[in-house]
């Protein structure tokens, strides 16, 4: 693929700096409680296809009346092997989409793209941080007191980045980390169980001693099942951790209650099962899936 052109360079490992000193002295991403009377908000997610249905319905049990535009790049998916100048590209590309149609707040659905990635750009696309609700943060603020041993299984982008390694540290907490290649494309492509399967078995592999396995990738809930079956033929006892639900509630704290609940999906290139993903999770009925 052609990389996108974004025409900025960023000194990327002083904005993570940045960004985790910010988490160290507040300890949250969420938005400022604010005073006056409260605006419409549509809220704006982004994911490389399918996954961040996951935190989609999450969202949808807590804020049934929040407006939403979701936006699947199927066409560049899956972001989880992307370099991060690409990933920087494909994220300027979501937000602008997603702003397009209306869009106040984002969330991305994306555990590679990190918060530190996305604070440059912000100014680029006028969106103030507190408009911004990303994975890592409210995943660490949730489990920072977890005394178990937490295994990330995610993309190679996302444990490279050290993202979420970063993240655990600000609170005095170490992870182990697994990255899993193709996982992510296999999910949202419709491979086979057993294919995926032995890609899991094989990225647990030794790994023993953890009591969380940590599903850092947003395909990764659409196959829970499977991983369940792989930690119990490894007799592996450990929680599957799903960060949808912490990122869900970090939502709510950003949302003003307004709105007609309407939910309009946008899909960069045409997938019968993304269509189908859909359908299964939220109902076929009044629901919009476009092709841009």
């Amino acid at each position: 693929m052609n990389e996108p052109k974004v025409g900025v360079k960023f000194d990327h490992k002083q904005i993570e700096e940045k960004w985790i000193g910010v988490w160290d002295r507040e300890q949250t991403y969420a938005m400022p409680k604010r005073t006056g009377k409260a605006k419409s908000y549509v809220l704006g997610m982004f994911d490389s296809g399918s996954g961040g249905l996951s935190v989609l319905l999450e969202i949808r049990k807590r804020l049934p009346w929040a407006d939403v535009v979701y936006l699947g790049d199927i066409k560049n998916a899956p972001y989880g092997g992307r370099t991060r100048e690409e990933l920087g590209a494909l994220t300027v590309l979501d937000i602008e989409k997603l702003l397009n149609e209306g869009a106040t707040k984002i969330v991305s659905a994306c555990n590679s793209v990190s918060a530190s990635m996305m604070l440059p750009m912000l100014s680029i696309l006028g969106i103030r941080p507190f408009d911004l609700v990303e994975m890592v943060g409210p995943t660490v603020k949730a489990l920072r007191n977890e005394k178990r041993k937490i295994l990330l299984l995610a993309t190679p982008a996302t444990v490279s980045s050290g993202i979420y390694r970063q993240g655990f540290a600000v609170v005095d907490k170490k992870i182990g980390e697994t990255a899993v290649p193709d996982l992510a494309g296999m999910i949202e492509f419709g491979a086979s169980g057993s294919e995926m399967t032995e890609v899991i078995r094989k990225a647990i592999g030794e790994e023993r001693g953890f009591g969380v396995l940590l599903l850092g990738c947003t395909h990764y809930p659409l196959i829970k099942n499977i991983f369940e079956k792989v930690l119990q033929k490894l007799k592996v006892k450990a929680e599957i951790v799903d960060p949808a639900g912490f990122v869900a509630a970090e939502v709510v704290k950003t949302m003003a209650e307004n709105g007609s609940g309407k939910t309009k999906f946008l899909i960069t290139k045409e997938s019968g099962l993304f269509r189908k993903r859909v359908g299964e999770m939220f109902g076929e009925s009044g629901v919009e899936v476009e092709v841009i």
